[in-house]
């Protein structure tokens, strides 16, 4: 017994060919340039302008963490 298939390789090398290119893109840096400037996405950043990275209080969150696996242990233990 035999399965027949048909070849498509207009699809596949029009394809492969857009992928080649996309790649060689990527691959010579020049991906996300405007203007021969590289974006530097600073509008991305202005909400996390105002935040801290940690507080006084982040021994709390460690405390709370290790009663949460203890009481997991407890649990699943008896």
């Amino acid at each position: 017994m035999g399965i027949i298939v048909n070849n498509e390789n207009s699809k596949n090398d029009d394809l492969s060919r857009r992928i080649d290119a996309d790649l060689r893109a990527k691959m010579n840096g020049n991906v996300g340039i405007i203007d021969g400037e590289a974006p530097d996405y600073v509008d991305e950043s202005e909400y996390i302008k105002d935040f801290k990275k940690t507080s006084k209080f982040s021994w709390v969150w460690i405390v709370l963490i290790v009663l949460a696996i203890i009481a997991l242990i407890l649990i699943f233990a008896f």
